[in-house]
């Protein structure tokens, strides 16, 4: 009987601390987004972001609230000897955040620390071959999205990306696809949904696309998503994420279904921004 009522003791504890911890961060994220935007972070927008510009008004509001959260929660890190100051952290926060608006977001939970190089840098991996054998290999990047809690990013590539919304490329939207990606564990191109019966869809109309890009990529068709999205579900997911938002209306005349997909999931609908 004690030890019946020290369990449900240690239950009801346990409850408690989970509640009081959801609502101190949801009161201190109220509290966050009730100050002023600062005028210097605007002028940021204005100077970096010209996606900012084709955003409908409510989204832009929304973005500069989320902008506020990511950067008051998350850590970042300068490497190789680049400063880390408010022209390298908004611009980086507000195309992070595009993929949250419209949506109930945690702020990419699992997310700590976004470790930012001045340009491509290099990443050292195992790579596995065939009969066991194991050998290092040395691999150039723009950026990659570890498990661990951590983003890497070169500035280089996220600027000019944000300079340019409409190629199709944005590095930081691609690595924070795979944030996403990750939150319900291992990265495999199906991010948490609304509903269990939307996994049927989902999977059927990515699976589709993703063998068909594959063949693409090995008979050299031309494709509007990278051939590196053909790499596995991860990427494919990550690929056609940033040309979700930077070319839709090319996306909606190819790949209709795949982008309906999308703006469910994203619960936006770029095309008629413009």
């Amino acid at each position: 009987m004690l030890a019946i009522f020290l369990v449900s003791l240690i239950s009801l504890v346990a409850i408690g601390w989970i509640v009081s911890r959801n609502w101190r961060i949801a009161h201190s994220r109220q509290r966050i987004t009730q100050a002023p935007f600062p005028r210097a972070w605007r002028e940021i927008l204005k100077r970096r972001m010209p996606y900012f510009r084709s955003l409908p008004t409510d989204l832009q509001l929304q973005l500069k609230k989320h902008i506020q959260v990511f950067l008051s929660e998350k850590e970042f890190v300068g490497c190789d000897g680049i400063i880390i100051d408010d022209e390298v952290r908004v611009t980086i926060a507000a195309q992070a955040c595009l993929l949250l608006l419209n949506r109930t977001t945690d702020y990419y939970p699992k997310l700590k620390q976004i470790l930012v190089y001045p340009s491509v840098f290099f990443v050292n991996n195992q790579e596995h071959r065939s009969g066991g054998v194991v050998s290092d290999r040395q691999r150039l990047l723009s950026g990659e999205s570890w498990q661990n809690g951590k983003v890497v990013l070169s500035w280089q590539t996220a600027q000019a990306d944000a300079a340019n919304p409409v190629d199709g490329s944005n590095v930081v939207i691609h690595e924070f696809a795979h944030q996403l990606d990750q939150e319900d564990g291992n990265a495999n191109g199906a991010p948490i949904l609304d509903r269990v019966s939307d996994y049927s869809a989902w999977s059927k109309i990515l699976s589709q696309e993703f063998e068909t890009l594959q063949r693409s990529a090995e008979q050299d068709i031309p494709s509007l998503f990278s051939y590196y999205g053909a790499t596995n579900p991860a990427e494919f997911f990550a690929v056609i994420t940033e040309v979700f938002f930077e070319r839709p209306d090319d996306f909606y005349q190819y790949h209709r279904e795949l982008y309906q997909e999308l703006s469910l999931f994203f619960k936006l609908d770029p095309v008629n921004w413009h």
